[in-house]
C-alpha cells in the first residue's frame, strides 16, 4: 500500500555528517516496497536508513561501498574498457544456439529491454525465485486466482489466516504495512505453523495458531471439504476436523477474510496444488461473505519482470523467446515451467551462454555452472571479484541498483501498483535497461543470425 509519508525525529549528527537525504524514499530490497523511509547517503559513497528496523535492508545497504564508483568490466579476469566488455558479450550471445538469461533481477525498464535482446538470440528467460513463481503461474492458470491488495488488508480485513508462513521471516515490516495505526479490531490465526512473533503487541488484535504440526496437504483436504459445505461429521474426525470446523465458521461470520500464503514456504514438489486449494477455498467462501489472498512473494524484481514479459509476449517466465527466423522450424514463443527451469538447463547441459542479471544484492550465478559454459553477468559491483575469479568464459558489467543509483519502477506485491524508484546515491553506473539496449544494438550491427543446421 502506498501509506502516507513520514518524517521521523532527525538523526543523530554522527550518523548523517555530511549526507545527503531522501525522504519518502522506497526501498526496492523486498516486494513490500516500503516508502515511509528516509535513506542517508554519506559523502563516502555508504548508505544507511535511519530510523527502521529491517534486517533485510540494513544487510542489503552493506553492499554498497565507497569504491563502487571505480568498479570496472572485465573479460576472462583481466579489467577491460566497457566497449570491449560488451564486444565480447554480444558475439557470445550471437553465436549462441540456445542461451540462458537467468537472475533477472531487474525492474520494469531493465525487462523490457532484455526482451528484444532475447528474441533476438533466441533465449529463454527464468528468474532466480522461478521456482517460488511458477507454482503460482499453474495455480492460476489451472484455476484461477482471488487476490487482494495491501491497502485493503490494512483497512478492511477483520481476519486475516496465515497458511503454513511467518511473514516476517522474509519481510521483517509486513505487519507493520499491514497493521500499524489501523483502528480496525481483527483476528489473526496462523495455520499449519506457530504465530509469527512480529504479530504480537498491536491493538484490538487477537492472535490464535491451529494445527501447527498438521501436515500441509491434509489440512487443506479438510479445509476445502468444510467449504465446500460437506458436514463436519461425515469427515474425518479428530482434532483437525474440529478445529477446521471452528475456522470455516470464524469466516462465514467475519466481514473480509484475508489469506495469506507465501508460494516459496510451501513444501516442494507439488506447491501448486496447495495454492490451488487456498484459492477454492477463498472462492468458496465468497458466496457469503467476501474474502481474497495475499501471496508474499516476487523478490529481487521475480514479479515485476514476470508481469513485463507476460505482458509483452503474453506468456509468463520460464518461456523461449525468438524472432520466427531465428531458428528454423521452432515457434516464436515456446512456454514450459518443468523444461525451462535454470537448475534442469544448466544440469542438462542444454544452455550453451548465460546472461546472469543481478541487479539488487549480489546474487551469484548457480554453483553447478560448468566452468566452459560462456557467462555474462550484468551484476552489482560486488560481484566484480567474483567474477574476475571465475577467470576464462566470464564478462563482467557492473550496473546500477534501481532506487539506490539509478530511477526505475517495481511492482509492489500484491501486483496491482507500480511503485517509482528514485536513486538515494547516484553512483555512475549504467542501468541493466542501457546496457541491454546497446548489446540490442551490437547485436543487430553484426550479420544476419544463422539458422541451426538441419
Amino acid at each position: 500500500m502506498h501509506s502516507p509519508s513520514i518524517d521521523p525525529s532527525p538523526p543523530s549528527p554522527s550518523a548523517t555528517r555530511a549526507a545527503a537525504l531522501t525522504r519518502d524514499w522506497i526501498c526496492p530490497f523486498c516486494p513490500l516496497l516500503c516508502d515511509d523511509l528516509v535513506a542517508a547517503c554519506r559523502d563516502d559513497g555508504t548508505l544507511e536508513v535511519p530510523d527502521t528496523e529491517c534486517p533485510r535492508l540494513a544487510h542489503a545497504l552493506a553492499h554498497y561501498a565507497a569504491t563502487d564508483a571505480q568498479c570496472g568490466c572485465s573479460v576472462d579476469g583481466n579489467e577491460v574498457d566497457g566497449d570491449a566488455a560488451l564486444a565480447r558479450a554480444a558475439q557470445w550471445l550471437a553465436n549462441a544456439r540456445r542461451p540462458l538469461f537467468g537472475g533477472l533481477a531487474t525492474d520494469v525498464a531493465g525487462a523490457r529491454a532484455l526482451y528484444p535482446l532475447a528474441a533476438a538470440c533466441s533465449a529463454i528467460l527464468d528468474h532466480l525465485h522461478g521456482d517460488a513463481l511458477t507454482p503460482a503461474t499453474l495455480a492460476l492458470q489451472d484455476r484461477g486466482s482471488f487476490f487482494t491488495t495491501l491497502s485493503e488488508v490494512r483497512t478492511r480485513a477483520d481476519l486475516l489466516v496465515f497458511f503454513g508462513c511467518q511473514p516476517s521471516r522474509r519481510y521483517p515490516r509486513f505487519f507493520i504495512r499491514a497493521l500499524a495505526g489501523a483502528e480496525l479490531a481483527r483476528e489473526l490465526i496462523f495455520v499449519g505453523c506457530e504465530a509469527d512473533p512480529a504479530a504480537a503487541g498491536f491493538a484490538q488484535t487477537r492472535i490464535d495458531t491451529l494445527l501447527p504440526d498438521a501436515d500441509a496437504y491434509d489440512t487443506l483436504a479438510l479445509w476445502s471439504a468444510l467449504a465446500e459445505g460437506r458436514d463436519a461429521g461425515a469427515l474425518r474426525q479428530g482434532a483437525g476436523s474440529d478445529a477446521l470446523a471452528s475456522l470455516h465458521a470464524r469466516i462465514a461470520s467475519a466481514r473480509y477474510t484475508v489469506v495469506v500464503y507465501e508460494p516459496a514456504a510451501l513444501p516442494a514438489p507439488h506447491a501448486a496444488l496447495l495454492i490451488e486449494a487456498l484459492h477454492r477455498i477463498v472462492k468458496a467462501a465468497n458466496r457469503t461473505t467476501r474474502a481474497a489472498c495475499v501471496a508474499l512473494g516476487g523478490d529481487d524484481g521475480a514479479l515485476t519482470v514476470n508481469q513485463t514479459v507476460t505482458w509483452l509476449s503474453g506468456l509468463p517466465l520460464r518461456t523461449r523467446v525468438s524472432k520466427p527466423a531465428r531458428v528454423a522450424g521452432t515457434a516464436p514463443l515456446d512456454h514450459d515451467p518443468y523444461r525451462y527451469r535454470t537448475a534442469r538447463l544448466l544440469a542438462e547441459r542444454e544452455v550453451d551462454a548465460l546472461l546472469w542479471i543481478a541487479g539488487f544484492v549480489p546474487q551469484t550465478w548457480p554453483a553447478s555452472l560448468d566452468p566452459a559454459l560462456p557467462l555474462i553477468v550484468l551484476g552489482h559491483p560486488a560481484l566484480a571479484d567474483a567474477a574476475r575469479a571465475r577467470g576464462a568464459n566470464t564478462v563482467f558489467v557492473p550496473v546500477a541498483t534501481p532506487g539506490i543509483d539509478s530511477g526505475g519502477h517495481l511492482f509492489r506485491v500484491d501486483g496491482t501498483v507500480v511503485m517509482p524508484l528514485t536513486a538515494a546515491r547516484g553512483v555512475a553506473l549504467e542501468s541493466v535497461a542501457s546496457i541491454a539496449a546497446k548489446l540490442s544494438e551490437r547485436m543487430s550491427e553484426r550479420s544476419s543470425p544463422r539458422e541451426d543446421p538441419p
